[in-house]
């Protein structure tokens, strides 16, 4: 598989790469990147042939929206793919102090969660002028759930229906501002649910479609490929465990989790195949998903990922996977000629 190869959405007029660059790294997630850093970063990975970039207003407090789009002002529009979010308003705020929400230097500005006909809106005009565009391909809906929100996950939720969330986004895409919606969420079951609710064309799963979990096979992908719903996959490394870093869910690893992924290392180990290779390769099999999205810190580690995208792994290391319940026996594998 070529990281350039594309993948058309079912239900939009729009080809899918099947690699991206996420950049909540432009924010600073968990350590500080430079303008120049960021700057190199995209260039780097449009020299890489990548052509799809996800950010978000909330990666930090603005700052990954106004550097992406400062580098991707370079080049010409048409050429790339740009998504990014809404649900939640970026307010002017001098308390931001670094480390908020594991950002490093974010800017002066705190997130207020605003799912409303209005909030999205002023969400998406706001994005459009930090990355200096008048569209932008992919709008999705951010971090909507019950764990993401607790107690207030009613209130949100009656936001973004019958507060006219959903219909905000659907008169953009009508209007021909975004291309296609969707959600870009953590918790695979609040697409299932928003699926029930809206016309929604693409959503990214961070996390719960990987080498290491598949609990969101069925119902929501098998669900989403009948019904035409693409999937995106973030966080292909869960938070980076399944690279190495110990990260999972944003946080230390559990115990349980090490465990499996030693599990999945060692079998990796026995055919010689990086496990973050493995990693990156395993989503894209389900017929449900376009494109596997992954950040990095500089142009080093994104070589790498794309690397590690192409590296031919043997159809033995995929079956011992399976017959080892080391995944799903359900889950689609990525085998040759397949």
């Amino acid at each position: 598989m070529k990281h350039t190869d594309r993948r058309r959405l079912p239900r939009a007029d729009l080809s899918v790469p099947v690699f991206g660059l996420g950049c909540a790294q432009l924010g600073g997630l968990f350590q500080p990147m430079t303008d120049a850093g960021a700057q190199a970063l995209v260039q780097a990975a449009w020299d890489k042939g990548i052509r799809f970039f996800d950010t978000a207003p909330y990666y930090g407090y603005t700052l990954s929206e106004r550097r992406l789009g400062a580098a991707l002002a370079r080049h010409p529009r048409g050429d790339h793919l740009l998504s990014t979010k809404v649900g939640r308003v970026m307010v002017p705020d001098a308390s931001v102090r670094p480390g908020d929400d594991g950002f490093a230097e974010p800017l002066p500005f705190r997130p207020h969660y605003d799912y409303s006909h209005a909030g999205v809106m002023r969400s998406f005009d706001d994005s459009l002028q930090r990355l200096g565009v008048a569209q932008v391909d992919i709008l999705f809906v951010h971090d909507i759930g019950r764990v993401t929100h607790g107690e207030r996950h009613a209130h949100h939720w009656e936001q973004l229906t019958r507060g006219g969330g959903f219909r905000a986004l659907e008169t953009l895409r009508r209007e021909g501002r975004v291309r296609a919606i969707g959600l870009g969420v953590n918790e695979w079951e609040i697409v299932r649910d928003a699926l029930q609710e809206a016309d929604l064309d693409v959503s990214m799963l961070a996390g719960r479609y990987t080498l290491l979990e598949q609990q969101s096979l069925s119902p929501l992908l098998d669900e989403s490929a009948r019904r035409g719903h693409a999937i995106v996959v973030a966080g292909p490394f869960n938070s980076g465990v399944l690279a190495g870093s110990g990260h999972f869910n944003y946080g230390r690893a559990p115990e349980a989790v090490l465990a499996r992924v030693a599990a999945l290392e060692a079998v990796c180990r026995e055919f010689e195949v990086p496990l973050p290779a493995a990693a990156l390769q395993f989503p894209l099999a389900h017929p449900a998903v376009v494109s596997c999205m992954a950040g990095a810190h500089d142009a080093a580690q994104l070589r790498q990922n794309i690397a590690w995208l192409q590296e031919p792994v043997p159809d033995a290391l995929w079956l011992a996977l399976r017959d080892r319940g080391l995944v799903d026996e359900r889950a689609p594998l990525p085998l040759s000629g397949q």
